[in-house]
């Protein structure tokens, strides 16, 4: 699963939960709020609705789901009825890095119809082992998607030629569909200064990397496509095409789990 370097052109883009794509969590229907609970209170922000549409498919086929690891429950997703909150860790950023990864965040909803919400920045460091659940820093609801300037000092997956990871966790409401939680991005800030700092369109190449990870993070594997932005070895691709778009769109269609 990598967005491949060939000689240095193209960086590569990982998923990040690899081989197990989701970590699980299983919660009773009910979840009552206790101190020192494990999980925040259901419903926060849960809407009775969408919160916004998908635009309608493309029809196109290139785009493949990140596997299920229920067969019963073929696509997992974001709930639709709430919003998706994001935090970025600042350590390392890139000049102009706040805003490509406004505009990339800007690009993933637009084509998934999620609505995502800007918390600011955070001090969290990213981590294989990210709970879901951090009241002390976040109050009583799921993590919100991390993005994180990382090194692979820092992010030893981020080695070679990597140049970011993506992915979520999932968690389950027993008796109810899969959900997707506590998302990261982590993107090699010295390998993408690079690219901005060597290449004219260097900046839009670091945008489509953070849209091809975001993609990861809302459930789009790979695809064998090179037309298509999720292809893993991209030569060139700025921005989701048709296949991407179709992916995103059944993504962000998914079911209300109110009881999360």
């Amino acid at each position: 699963m990598q967005f491949k370097t060939v000689l240095g052109i193209v960086l590569v883009v990982c998923l990040y939960f690899s081989p197990a794509l989701f970590d699980r969590l299983v919660l009773p229907v009910v979840a009552p709020y206790l101190p020192g609970a494990k999980m925040p209170p259901p419903g926060y922000e849960a809407a009775s609705a969408p919160l916004g549409t998908p635009p309608a498919s493309t029809g196109s086929t290139a785009f493949v789901l990140q596997e299920s690891p229920r067969a019963t429950q073929p696509v997992i997703a974001y709930d639709p009825c709430r919003p998706v909150h994001y935090v970025v860790r600042p350590d390392n950023a890139l000049p102009g890095g706040d805003v490509l990864i406004r505009e990339a965040v800007a690009a993933v909803s637009q084509a998934s119809g999620l609505q995502f919400v800007d918390d600011g920045p955070t001090t969290e460091a990213p981590s294989d082992d990210r709970s879901a659940f951090q009241p002390d820093r976040y109050g009583k609801r799921w993590v919100p998607l991390l993005i994180a300037w990382s090194t692979p000092v820092e992010t030893p997956g981020l080695a070679g030629n990597v140049a970011g990871l993506g992915g979520s966790a999932y968690v389950e409401v027993a008796g109810h569909p899969l959900v997707l939680e506590a998302g990261q991005v982590r993107l090699d800030a010295p390998d993408l200064a690079g690219i901005i700092a060597g290449r004219p369109d260097g900046a839009a190449e670091v945008r489509a990397i953070i849209m091809h990870e975001l993609g990861h993070v809302l459930g789009l594997d790979h695809v064998n496509d090179p037309t298509q932005l999720m292809y893993a070895e991209n030569m060139g691709v700025r921005d989701f095409a048709a296949g991407d778009r179709a992916g995103l769109a059944l993504l962000g269609s998914g079911p209300c789990v109110p009881q999360l």
